[in-house]
């Protein structure tokens, strides 16, 4: 079988290797949909901070099942699947009491352990989350970052009947948005200085869209929401700038949910978390329920998941997928390593 080995920053070898045979426990998926995120990218650009190299990367991914190993059940060959990536030690204080995705030991597939960046790839049967036969495999791949937005929405205390402001259209906010629109929110505003994703998030069903670029965040909430603002505010981006326009346009006693990844620590105005009692919250992965929850959303019709598709590429083409990511910028919403 193939793997895709990144060997080095900007560097990626496809390899030949025995296809694997499942342990016991395990099924050995058949990898059909590999999807790219910005954590990936970072990899590329040697900008994580806690992956080395080498390392198979591939954790937003849809297949079918191929071979069970011994002690699997109820599953089937041909069955149509994704997986959970993280790997918990389950004796820490947070996987003692519930909160195995921010293990004080975890590791994450793709990134701290190999990924499924490969023809065939084994996973513990634990792991592994059914698909229903109507949900095409482009959207199967996308179950992992839509279980992100589902997960920071659960943290924020939910959407429903809520005014949700999200800070960023790229593919996490567009997610979030299109969750908070399905999990019932009142009405949602999204904010960025990309007129092509502002674009995308208002076909995918945002009730506002504003240009980062041409107002501040306090004044697109005022006009979307009126004097009350917002209930709910994500920050999908991860930049200082973003963070304090978040905290100051905050009405008193609302909810900042921090999604972003932050490259650099930033400052906040932590006088007016306290002056206005905000509830300023993070968030990291999911668990069990919000996967369950994005299989649900998926499957509802509700979500416009295939439209994020913008682009794809075989896996001979592992690395010219990258490169284009990094060539396209904005325009780059969901790339996908097709394997059919």
């Amino acid at each position: 079988m193939r793997q895709a080995v990144m060997t080095a920053p900007g560097s990626i070898e496809i390899r030949e290797l025995e296809k694997p045979k499942p342990a016991k426990g395990e099924v050995l998926m058949r990898v059909r949909r590999i999807g790219v995120c910005g954590s990936d990218i970072h990899v590329y650009h040697g900008l994580h901070p806690y992956t080395s190299y080498p390392v198979v990367q591939g954790h937003e991914v849809s297949g079918t099942i191929d071979e069970l190993g011994t002690g699997v059940s109820p599953w089937k060959v041909g069955e149509k699947v994704t997986f959970m990536p993280q790997i918990s030690c389950g004796k820490c204080y947070p996987c003692r009491n519930g909160m195995y995705h921010i293990c004080d030991s975890l590791r994450v597939m793709g990134f701290q352990a190999p990924g499924a960046g490969q023809d065939f790839f084994a996973v513990e049967a634990s792991k592994v989350i059914a698909l229903p036969e109507s949900l095409s495999l482009d959207a199967g791949a996308m179950i992992e970052p839509l279980a992100v937005a589902v997960h920071a929405l659960r943290r924020g205390g939910g959407a429903e009947g809520k005014r949700v402001a999200v800070v960023g259209a790229g593919p996490i906010g567009n997610l979030v948005a299109q969750a908070a629109r399905a999990l019932g929110a009142r009405d949602t505003l999204v904010m960025d200085k990309s007129a092509y994703r502002l674009m995308l998030a208002k076909e995918c069903g945002a009730g506002h869209a504003a240009d980062a670029s041409a107002v501040e965040l306090d004044g697109a909430i005022r006009s979307a929401f009126g004097a009350d603002r917002a209930d709910l505010i994500l920050e999908c981006v991860g930049s200082e700038a973003t963070m304090a326009q978040a905290v100051a346009a905050a009405r008193k006693g609302s909810t900042i949910v921090v999604v972003g990844v932050f490259g650099k620590k930033p400052v906040a105005d932590l006088g007016l978390v306290q002056d206005r009692e905000l509830s300023l919250v993070g968030t990291l992965m999911y668990r069990r329920e919000d996967y369950d929850d994005a299989v649900a959303l998926a499957s509802s019709g509700k979500m416009a998941l295939d439209r994020l598709v913008t682009n794809r590429f075989g896996f001979a083409d592992y690395l010219e997928a990258y490169r284009f990511i990094e060539k396209a910028g904005e325009r780059a919403m969901k790339v996908m390593i097709d394997l059919d």
